[in-house]
């Protein structure tokens, strides 16, 4: 066999197979177009049902995760106040209304009330919140461990949170709240916006609530009642519907005064933006544009660090001062002398003499320098210049006859100068530490 019969069977070899390939390919592709002729096409309407199904689905899994939270959530929320706080009274999730169900598990109570979805939401709202900022002050205080914060910042939040404990104290208490004093609208305006800082509702919602504390101290009129123990007292009743008895109470207190004061009624109604301003954009931006810090640093630091710890100073009058300490004025109340208290809030610590004599500006028998009471040193350098006048105070005899009759027996009157000391008393006294010249 020569050459070239051998070249012309090998090219027919390779044309055939080629044609093979071809035909395979097309005879494949046959049997495809024939086989989705045959099979029949999916309605729409099944289309349409599987969707409506997987949305059925998707819903129930979601019904399913909330009522597996809410059931957690309670259960949560009822052995931190049962077992651990042991306060049984906590165990109320959205209201103190004996009429709200506690839990949507148990059984209607008599003459049962809905809560409006604005109720739930505002509730829940508020819970978020402080958890929230709660978590950005413990970040907050993580960088300040680690050394990320420059010193100025320090300063500059140490000195934020004062004017904002100012605010509180000497401004909503002292002025709005109680009027033991009378300021020029300059110096009303200073302490509007050191109150503004503290972000601790509006002077005219905050001098309300505080009103009806003192007409009402420690019941269920009370806001903060601190029968229903430290954690509802400090701050738990930001997290919960007031009592009914409060909010039928409330409806008979006098703000007619506050209502009057232009520069309360201004925060009254554009407090969210001034808060937003001078409580966080203020206080964020100046580290940032004259020192340089971090923006992020600035922001939890000077914002968010310096509002929790103002807060939970100003939530210790509320809880630790109605629980713990001496009672020299009056024995029968709840409001004693903390000096946890009045270091923490620079001045409003001796709570039994302020709820024995509420008028007085100094919230302390014993005035400004003596026991660190920086609102008190305040409104002294003010009333130098004349902005501040008519300060209230209690005269030294009214405060003695009061310790006498209802103190139960801590005050400094019932010490080494007591006119009733026996001389015995004297004599068996040891005298450490005794100046020889």
């Amino acid at each position: 066999m020569n050459d070239n019969c051998i070249e012309n069977r090998r090219e027919l070899r390779v044309i055939d197979e080629n044609l093979t390939d071809t035909g395979s390919d097309l005879h494949k592709n046959d049997l495809i177009k024939s086989h989705n002729s045959d099979s029949p096409q999916t309605p729409v309407w099944s289309h349409f049902l599987d969707t409506v199904l997987k949305l059925k689905l998707l819903k129930n899994m979601l019904l399913s995760m909330k009522y597996y939270s809410k059931r957690l959530y309670i259960i949560f929320w009822r052995n931190f106040s049962l077992k651990i706080l042991k306060q049984p009274n906590l165990i109320d999730e959205l209201s103190l209304d004996p009429h709200v169900r506690t839990s949507p598990f148990i059984d209607p109570p008599e003459n049962e009330i809905k809560l409006t979805w604005n109720q739930i939401f505002g509730t829940r709202l508020a819970r978020i919140y402080f958890m929230a900022f709660h978590l950005m002050a413990l970040l907050a205080l993580y960088y300040c461990l680690i050394g990320q914060v420059k010193l100025f910042t320090i300063l500059w939040t140490l000195t934020l949170g004062i004017m904002a404990l100012i605010g509180m104290s000497a401004g909503a208490h002292r002025l709005w709240s109680h009027q033991s004093f009378k300021a020029t609208w300059q110096l009303r305006l200073i302490l509007m916006i050191f109150q503004t800082m503290s972000v601790q509702y509006s002077l005219y919602t905050w001098a309300l609530q505080h009103r009806i504390h003192h007409k009402f101290v420690d019941t269920d009129s009370d806001p903060h009642n601190s029968r229903r123990g430290f954690f509802f007292s400090h701050i738990g009743w930001n997290l919960i519907q007031p009592h009914p008895d409060m909010l039928d109470k409330v409806k008979n207190i006098n703000m007619k005064d506050a209502e009057q004061d232009h520069i309360t009624m201004f925060q009254y109604k554009y407090y969210v933006p001034l808060v937003v301003v001078i409580a966080y954009v203020i206080p964020t931006v100046v580290p940032w544009y004259f020192w340089s810090e971090n923006l992020w640093v600035a922001h939890v630091v000077a914002g968010h660090l310096r509002y929790m710890l103002t807060l939970h100073s100003t939530c210790c009058v509320n809880s630790v001062a109605h629980l713990w300490g001496n009672k020299p004025y009056d024995k029968n109340i709840f409001p004693a002398q903390n000096m946890f208290v009045q270091a923490f809030t620079l001045g409003d610590g001796w709570h039994n003499y302020h709820h024995v004599f509420p008028w007085d500006y100094r919230s302390s028998e014993l005035g400004s320098f003596k026991l660190f009471n920086l609102p008190t040193a305040f409104i002294d350098l003010f009333a130098r210049i004349g902005w501040a006048h008519d300060l209230k105070t209690v005269s030294p005899d009214v405060v003695y006859k009061r310790v006498k009759r209802t103190g139960d027996g801590s005050h400094h009157i019932w010490g080494w100068n007591d006119e009733s000391m026996s001389p015995k008393d004297r004599e068996i006294a040891e005298i450490s530490h005794e100046k020889k010249f």
